[in-house]
């Protein structure tokens, strides 16, 4: 089992509070780096809540619609 799969079994449930402490790591990360790189930061947010699953943009795409 990888890394991120163990980290998304432990999430599941709480994908709201993962969210928002991803938002909050990459608020201290801008913080300390005075906006240097809150480009690079946001792209690192994205793509860290897509893989996680807690993406509200991302929740449709888990499963495929039913028709």
């Amino acid at each position: 089992m990888s890394m991120m799969d163990k980290l998304k079994h432990m999430l599941k449930g709480h994908e709201e509070q993962a969210g928002k402490g991803v938002d909050r790591g990459g608020d201290f990360v801008d913080d300390k780096t005075q906006g240097k790189y809150s480009g690079q930061v946001d792209t690192g947010q994205d793509k860290l809540k897509q893989q996680l699953g807690t993406d509200p943009g991302d929740r449709g795409r888990e499963t495929p619609p039913r028709s």
